[in-house]
Parts: C-alpha cells; sequence; structure tokens
C-alpha cells in the first residue's frame, strides 16, 4: 500500500526535476550578474586573424606509352613528345601577424615548391599570396597579400607559457572550414620527429588535424603563442597530441626572412652523439648524467677557437641543459649570431664553462683553392647537423657558394651542391676531402648530390 507521503515526496521529485530541466533547457547568459565563462568573445576577435592558405604546384609528368618505339613515330622520335602536366593542390591554415604590411606565417611544408599560393580570408576574400621566405629547418615560412582590411594577432612572449595554461588551436582541419577547439599545454620543448630540424615544440592536447597546419595556437587573451605544425597519430587523425612551433622562435625567423630572405644560422662545428648510461659508466660518470659527447672537432670553427676537445660533455648552453645530441643541434641553430654565449662542459669529470661566439655558416665557408686549385671559387662548409639529417644522414661537404666566372663554376659546380665522396671514398667533412684531393693527385672524381640525385664529375 502506497501512503500519502510517497506521492507527495515523488511528486515533488518530479517537480524539482522536470524545473531543473526546463533549467537547463534556457540557460541563461549570466547568474547573479555574472557572466557564464565562454570563449566567444575571444575567438571574434581571433578568427579574423586567422586564413586558409591554398597552394598549387605544377608537376611535369611524361606518360610511359611515350617510350615506346611505336608512338616515337608519330612524336617524332625520342623526347619529341611534350610533357604532360599534372597539378597538385595543398590545403592549410595561416595567421596574419602584421595587417599594414598583408604578412601571413604558415608551415613551410604547406606552401613548399607551390607554384601559385593564394588566401581565403575569414570574410570570404580571396588574394593572392607573394612568398617572401621560407625556412624548411623550422617549417616556418612567410607570405604577403594586399594589405586590405586586415585584421593581425599579436605575438605573446612564449617563453612565459607554463604546462596546464589553456590554449586554443583555430585552423581550417581538413578543408571544412574555419574550427576552434580547446585544450591545454600538455608540454613545452619538446624534440625528436621524425622529418623536422630544429624542433622546440609547444605541445598540447587541442585537436589538430590535417589542415590545421600554419593555423594559430592563441591563449586565453587572443595572443599569438605558437603556429601549429604537427601531430603525433598513428591513424592521421587527432590523438590528443599536436605540436606547436613557439611564438618567439616563430617571430626571430620572421624577422630575418624580412630582412635577408633566409634565415642565417651558425654552426659550433662539432660532430657529437647521446651520452648514454654505458658511456656514462666508462668515464666514470653517474648514471644520470646526460649531455651531448663531442666525436669530432672540425678546424677553424667556434668550436676549435673555444678550445673545445674530443671527449668533452656539453652539457649547458646559454644556461639550458643539453641532454642529447639533438638539444645541441637545436641549440646551434635557435642561438642568436655574433654574441658571445656560454657553454658548461664535462671534462675528465669536472666542470668547466667556456666561451664561444657563432657565425653565419656563409662566413665559416673555406675558399675550395686551399684545398685544392681545382675548387677555386667553391665555398666550401661542413654539413649542420640538420643538413645531414635531411641528406638522409649521410656525410658530405656543402658548396655554399660559387664564385662566377671561377674555375668551380666552369666545372659545372652549383651552389647547394654535397660533395659526398672522391674516387669512390666517401667523404664527411672538410678534413676528409682535403685529405683524398691530397692522396690523389692528377684527375679525380667527385660524387655529387644535387636534388636528391647523385652525379660524378671528374677534375
Amino acid at each position: 500500500m502506497i501512503s500519502l507521503r510517497s506521492v507527495v515526496f515523488s511528486c515533488t521529485v518530479l517537480a524539482v526535476l522536470k524545473l531543473s530541466s526546463s533549467a537547463w533547457a534556457a540557460l541563461p547568459p549570466a547568474v547573479d550578474g555574472v557572466a557564464l565563462p565562454s570563449l566567444a568573445p575571444m575567438l571574434e576577435r581571433t578568427q579574423p586573424a586567422v586564413v586558409n592558405v591554398s597552394s598549387r604546384t605544377r608537376v611535369q609528368v611524361r606518360n610511359p606509352f611515350f617510350n615506346d618505339p611505336f608512338f616515337e613515330r608519330f612524336f617524332g622520335g625520342p623526347g619529341g613528345a611534350a610533357p604532360q602536366e599534372r597539378v597538385e593542390s595543398s590545403l592549410g591554415s595561416g595567421v596574419i601577424v602584421d595587417a599594414t604590411r598583408g604578412l601571413v606565417l604558415t608551415n613551410n611544408h604547406v606552401i613548399q615548391n607551390a607554384d601559385e599560393v593564394s588566401v581565403t580570408l575569414h570574410d570570404g576574400r580571396v588574394m593572392p599570396a607573394e612568398l617572401v621566405g621560407t625556412d624548411p629547418d623550422t617549417d616556418v615560412a612567410l607570405i604577403k597579400i594586399k594589405p586590405e582590411r586586415l585584421t593581425a594577432l599579436s605575438l605573446a612572449n612564449s617563453d612565459q607559457l607554463r604546462v596546464g595554461d589553456f590554449v586554443v588551436a583555430v585552423g581550417n582541419p581538413f578543408g571544412l572550414g574555419q574550427s576552434a577547439t580547446s585544450g591545454i599545454v600538455s608540454a613545452l620543448g619538446r624534440s625528436g620527429l621524425r622529418g623536422l630540424g630544429y624542433q622546440n615544440f609547444i605541445q598540447t592536447d587541442a585537436s589538430i588535424n590535417p589542415g590545421n597546419s600554419g593555423g594559430a595556437l592563441v591563449n586565453l587573451r587572443g595572443e599569438l603563442v605558437g603556429i601549429n605544425t604537427a601531430i603525433f597519430s598513428p591513424s592521421g587523425g587527432n590523438v590528443g597530441i599536436g605540436f606547436a612551433i613557439p611564438a618567439n622562435l616563430a617571430r626571430n625567423v620572421m624577422n630575418q626572412l624580412m630582412a635577408f630572405g633566409e634565415v642565417q644560422r651558425g654552426n659550433l662545428g662539432v660532430q657529437s652523439q647521446d651520452l648514454s648510461p654505458q658511456l656514462a659508466r666508462a668515464l666514470k660518470l653517474g648514471e644520470s648524467t646526460t649531455g651531448a659527447v663531442i666525436t669530432q672537432v672540425v678546424p677553424d670553427t667556434p668550436a676549435q677557437r673555444a678550445g673545445l676537445r674530443e671527449g668533452d660533455i656539453i652539457t649547458a648552453i646559454a644556461g639550458k641543459p643539453i641532454r642529447t645530441a639533438q638539444d645541441l643541434t637545436n641549440a646551434e641553430g635557435l642561438l642568436p649570431l655574433a654574441t658571445p654565449q656560454q657553454a658548461t662542459i664535462l671534462r675528465e669529470g669536472k666542470a668547466i664553462n667556456v666561451s664561444f661566439t657563432l657565425v653565419a655558416l656563409s662566413q665559416q665557408a673555406v675558399d675550395g683553392v686551399k684545398i685544392d686549385p681545382r675548387l677555386a671559387g667553391a665555398k666550401l662548409a661542413d654539413l649542420t647537423s640538420t643538413a645531414r639529417a635531411r641528406a638522409g644522414g649521410a656525410g658530405g661537404v656543402l658548396i655554399a657558394g660559387i664564385v662566377k666566372g671561377s674555375l668551380a663554376e666552369e666545372y659545372g659546380l652549383q651552389k647547394g651542391d654535397l660533395i659526398a665522396g672522391v674516387n669512390r671514398y666517401a667523404t664527411n667533412n672538410l678534413a676528409e676531402l682535403t685529405r683524398l684531393l691530397k692522396a690523389g693527385p692528377g684527375r679525380v672524381t667527385l660524387t655529387i648530390y644535387r636534388d636528391r640525385r647523385s652525379y660524378v664529375l671528374t677534375l
């Protein structure tokens, strides 16, 4: 038998639930005069500065049927047929960072090798874009559009970011149109991603998907703290691990691209490897000791002038810890040039501070005539760690420049070539190139890498 009290209690609960449900269905904009938190006001200011970037690349392809002798008769013999053209398209995002000059930051891989780049603004306008410069090592590119009724984002000091700070990623995922996702800063100073050069990434769990590349990572004030650039994804979609280039790094690259059209970097002049626990034990160091072990010091470089030696362990540069060889590579590429820096090294178990000054790699290049008269006019330089990684880990000597009218130019050498071998012997640096050329007087054969292809050149 159901009592009257039970019925009254049940009706009261139902009434409360019904009232609660209706209250949630019509959520008020404010409670007790206090506005409910929302990202909408910040996004209304931010989204007009985030653009869609579209690139088109024309690729020449040759129909395989034209190699058939039957078809050659109709097209004027081998090579007589005109190659066909295929157009490849790419979609990404970008961020307007200077409205008065129309400057847009994006990723290098979004516009790499593009013949045409266009920008679609938040209000639907489509504008052609002009390339200012790119930096493949940091995956940053700077393009320029007509400065007409633009909105720009201010760049924050990304060094002030902390793990746990709220961030919002704005971009064009999957080409669907502008979207915003929120999350937190999961980690700072991330590195170790394959295929990328100097790495000092912000890690976030804000959803970043294909097409978000080049988009904005902003703080809750709507300031740009990073440029979205990569995801870690076994499936190709977002799994809560995204990476962004810090705003301070992007600002430095942008300023150099504006000033020089390229990024000038220094090279300490060492080869190094990680200090493993086994090696630490062999050197009678604590197993917890980390650093980059110098395996070679290149002559006439900042490292040699600073007195660094093979076997030294670099543990810090400019006050920041060096735990791996990749950390050392990052420091080389991100430190300013012509500015005295301090490094802490371990030598025979004792900590020593040394001073060094990085100069632009091009300024470190040696005139080839000092190595061999046949290389007169070729500016030769050792590879940076990043350039070596881009070459697939192969060693070699970089031709950093060619003097017009020189003997090197007559031989057909070009700026950017890589001398990878002499008389079929591999050469990893200037010292080895010098030794091999002296050991082979008369005619010598160089193995040259150019545009990912190998060539043989006889001097």
